[in-house]
């Protein structure tokens, strides 16, 4: 019975981690089946091209139409309104929610994660499975808690199988993501994850290059930069412990920042 209930709260925290999809213990020869396969010969004809992928001119449209979307929004309440009437973002039609934000908006510290994972696609609300959980902890160590930052995330619905977003599904959810911190108006940004800190900052390095380092970021609407800190994701943590202690050091450089309540990039 023991072992029972522990292989079950195992399946259920690997759930909440994300590892929503089962494969075989043994690996597949995919190869080998495609070589054993007969091949079949058929008379060839002349047929319309199809296209593989969107054109130039429509992803070019869809953008226009996120960014005016976005940029019509006058509130928040608007801003998840114009998101739920979007279509032109392709990750929506596999989420089950859409995830858009948790916490308080008028928080001065705005924290921005990557994309929802399969808890967080449940209850469309981000940061609320495994990664959430420690993420709860680890603001509990500076004295913050939902009631004193706010959440979300650069993308606002989960990728499938929490696959790695494409350029294109980030460029369509960016317009959005910008109106969003323009709306909110923090006093700093914390970007946890490097999909996170590569998008926001315009950077190429990896996430352990750029956590621990201010930077301003300041998106086209506003009149003045805010001060954002990368810092590494908790689910790379709940992967990677031994990596705590980077992220404690950003978490104290965090703190440092909001005690001082000026710009870690003016001081000095």
């Amino acid at each position: 019975m023991e072992s029972s209930e522990a292989s079950l709260a195992a399946l259920r925290w690997l759930v909440e981690a994300g590892a929503d999809e089962a494969v075989d213990e043994v690996a597949h020869d995919r190869m080998a089946r495609r070589a054993t396969a007969p091949v079949r010969r058929t008379a060839l004809r002349s047929s319309p091209a199809k296209p593989s992928s969107p054109s130039l001119a429509s992803n070019d449209a869809v953008l226009a139409s996120a960014r005016d979307l976005a940029h019509a929004a006058q509130d928040l309440a608007q801003l998840r309104a114009a998101l739920e009437s979007f279509d032109g973002c392709t990750l929506r039609h596999d989420a089950t929610n859409l995830v858009f934000a948790d916490g308080n908006p008028r928080a001065r510290i705005m924290i921005l994660g990557e994309g929802p994972g399969a808890e967080e696609d449940r209850q469309g609300l981000p940061f609320v499975g495994a990664s959430g959980k420690l993420l709860d902890r680890m603001l509990a160590c500076i004295g913050l808690d939902r009631t004193s930052v706010y959440i979300s995330n650069v993308l606002f619905w989960r990728p499938p199988g929490n696959r790695t977003p494409t350029g294109n599904e980030l460029a369509t959810c960016l317009p959005f993501v910008e109106r969003h911190i323009e709306l909110v108006d923090p006093a700093f940004l914390f970007l946890i994850g490097g999909i996170s800190a590569k998008t926001l900052l315009g950077r190429s390095e990896g996430i352990l290059r750029l956590r621990g380092k201010w930077a301003h970021y300041q998106p086209s609407g506003m009149s003045h930069p805010i001060p954002a800190l990368a810092s590494l994701h908790p689910a790379y943590l709940l992967r990677q412990p031994g990596q705590k202690r980077l992220a404690w050091q950003d978490l104290m450089a965090l703190q440092a920042a909001i005690r001082s309540g000026k710009d870690p990039l003016l001081i000095g």
